[in-house]
C-alpha cells in the first residue's frame, strides 16, 4: 500500500468540516497537514512546500471539494508523477481542479524552485505554476483521473465573490475568456432572487470594472490580497446576506434530491473507448475531451508493459485495467481485435483535411527519429513503441508524403467499411474543422459540457482561429 499524506487547505469555507470528514473517509491518509486561513494563496503554497513529507504521494485538497467516492484504491495503485483530478464544478461543469495527487519527488522539486518575480502566471495560479516548473525540469508529464467530487457547491457568498473576481482575472486570454463566457451562458437566468450565480455575476463585473486589462502582475497581486475585505463590503452594499453553516445532513438531502445525476467516479463501470484516428488528426484534443466527459483516457502509452503486450500481438491490455479510453496510433493496427476483445466498446475516428494533415505530419516527424541512443529505460521503451507502430501503420520509419497519403486513405476506408453496419459504435469527427462536444457527448450519452472543446497540439482550422480572434476582440 502507498503511504499518503493529505494537505488540507481551508480558508473558512462553508464546507470545510464536511470536506475534511469525507477526505478522511475516502483517502484514509497516513498523515494530515492542515493549512488554516493562509492568505493570499501564494503564501499558502509557500507554507505547504515547507512541510517535511515522509510518504509516496501527497494529496493537496481544498476545503471547497467534497469527495463522494473511494479514492484510496487508485492511490494505492498509482504510478504517475502527478495526477490532476476532474471534478464536477458548480459553475463550470466538468473541470480539473481542487484535488491534486503529487508524487513526493515532484513536491521536493517544487520546494527547491524560487517563485518567479513579476510573473502573472504565478500571481494567478501559484501552485500550478510551481508544479509546472518542477515537472518540466524533471521531464515528467501529468495524467488525469475522474472522481466523483463536488467542487464549489454550497459555498459562502463571500467566497463565491472572491473566486469569481479572480476567475475574471484568469480569463484575460482569448481561450480563457471563451471558457468563462460559455460557462456563464449555462447559468440560470436571473429571476430577482439572490443565488450563487447572482453573486458570481456581480464578482465578474466588479473585477472587470476595477482591474484594467493592462494591469501588471503587482497591481493584480494587490487586488487579490484585498479581496476578502472587498467581498465583505461589496456584498453588504448589495444587501446580500450570508448563508448558514453547512452540515452532513444538508449534503445527504442534496444527494437524495440528485440521486439521478451522472456519477463520474472512477468506480462506475464505463464502456471502453478507442480513438482510432491517425496521429495529427486531433487525438490529443479527443483525449482531453473524453476526460472532460468523465472518461479516464490515456494518449499513446509508451511504457514497457504496453509495448511488450502489443509487440506480442496481445490486445487485452494492462493499461485498460486503469483507463476507460485509449487514443492515438496505439490502437490503429489492432482496431478490429480490440473490438473483439472488448465487446460493447465505442470507437472514434478523427479525420482531417489530408493536405493539412500531411503538412502537420512532416512538421511533427521532423527531428523525431525512429532510432537513436536512449538516455533512460523509459525512453528506450518509448522508442521501441515508436518503431513498432511506424512499421505496422506506415510501413516506413521516416516521413514519406506519398506513403502517408496512401495510408491515410486506406485507414479511413478500412475503418468505415468495418463499422458500416454498426453506426452506433463508430463516430467520425473532424476536430480540426471545429467539430467537438456537440457530436462526441451524445455519442457517449453524456451531457454537453459548459466548457469549449479543447484544441491541443496545434490542431485548429483557419475558421476556428478566426472565431477565437473575434472572441478576443469582443473582450
Amino acid at each position: 500500500m502507498a503511504k499518503i499524506d493529505l494537505v488540507f487547505r481551508q480558508i473558512d469555507e462553508r464546507t470545510r468540516e464536511v470536506s475534511l470528514a469525507l477526505a478522511m473517509e475516502h483517502i484514509r491518509p497516513d498523515a494530515v497537514h492542515i493549512l488554516d486561513d493562509v492568505r493570499p494563496f501564494s503564501e499558502c503554497v509557500t507554507q505547504m512546500l515547507r512541510i517535511d513529507h515522509d510518504c509516496d504521494y501527497v494529496v493537496y485538497l481544498d476545503a471547497d471539494c467534497l469527495i463522494l467516492d473511494d479514492m484510496r484504491p487508485f492511490l494505492d495503485s498509482c504510478d504517475s508523477a502527478y495526477v490532476d483530478s476532474y471534478v464536477s464544478d458548480r459553475f463550470r461543469g466538468r473541470i480539473h481542479c481542487g484535488a491534486h495527487i503529487t508524487r513526493r519527488d515532484v513536491v521536493a522539486r517544487m520546494a527547491s524552485i524560487t517563485p518567479p518575480k513579476d510573473d502573472m502566471a504565478y500571481v494567478l495560479r501559484p501552485e500550478s505554476r510551481m508544479r509546472n516548473l518542477a515537472m518540466k525540469s524533471l521531464g515528467l508529464n501529468k495524467q488525469f483521473r475522474n472522481f466523483d467530487i463536488l467542487h464549489d457547491y454550497f459555498q459562502f457568498n463571500r467566497h463565491i465573490f472572491m473566486k469569481y473576481a479572480v476567475r475574471e482575472l484568469r480569463s484575460r486570454t482569448d481561450m480563457q475568456f471563451q471558457r468563462l463566457a460559455m460557462a456563464m451562458e449555462t447559468w440560470p437566468e436571473p429571476n430577482g432572487d439572490v443565488d450563487d450565480f447572482t453573486v458570481a455575476r456581480h464578482a465578474v463585473r466588479y473585477a472587470r470594472e476595477l482591474v484594467p486589462a493592462h494591469a501588471g502582475a503587482a497591481d493584480v497581486q494587490r487586488f487579490i490580497e484585498s479581496l476578502p475585505q472587498r467581498a465583505q463590503s461589496e456584498l453588504a452594499r448589495l444587501g446580500i446576506e450570508e448563508k448558514e453553516d453547512f452540515t452532513h445532513d444538508d449534503l445527504a438531502a442534496w444527494k437524495a434530491e440528485h440521486r439521478d445525476r451522472v456519477n463520474y467516479g472512477a468506480t462506475v463501470k464505463k464502456p471502453k473507448i478507442f480513438g482510432v484516428g491517425l496521429s495529427r488528426t486531433g487525438t490529443r484534443s479527443l483525449t482531453q475531451g473524453l476526460q472532460m466527459l468523465g472518461f479516464d483516457a490515456i494518449h499513446y502509452p509508451g511504457d514497457e508493459t504496453t509495448y511488450t503486450e502489443l509487440s506480442n500481438g496481445e490486445t487485452e491490455l494492462s493499461v485498460l485495467k486503469q483507463y476507460d479510453a485509449l487514443t492515438d496510433i496505439t490502437t490503429v493496427p489492432y482496431c478490429q481485435q480490440l473490438d473483439q476483445t472488448y465487446p460493447g466498446s465505442k470507437f472514434v475516428l478523427t479525420i482531417r483535411d489530408k493536405d493539412s494533415w500531411l503538412q502537420s505530419c512532416e512538421n511533427h516527424w521532423y527531428n523525431r527519429p525512429a532510432f537513436k541512443e536512449a538516455e533512460s529505460p523509459q525512453e528506450e521503451a518509448y522508442l521501441r513503441m515508436r518503431q513498432l507502430l511506424r512499421a505496422a501503420i506506415f510501413g516506413c520509419y521516416n516521413y514519406v508524403p506519398e506513403r502517408f497519403s496512401w495510408v491515410y486513405d486506406r485507414h479511413v476506408r478500412d475503418v468505415m467499411a468495418y463499422f458500416k453496419n454498426r453506426p452506433d459504435d463508430l463516430l467520425v469527427i473532424n476536430i480540426a474543422d471545429g467539430e467537438g462536444f456537440e457530436k462526441l457527448a451524445p455519442f457517449l450519452n453524456r451531457p454537453i459540457p459548459a466548457e469549449p472543446f479543447p484544441h491541443k497540439g496545434g490542431v485548429l482550422s483557419a475558421r476556428m482561429a478566426r472565431e477565437r480572434a473575434a472572441i478576443a476582440a469582443a473582450q
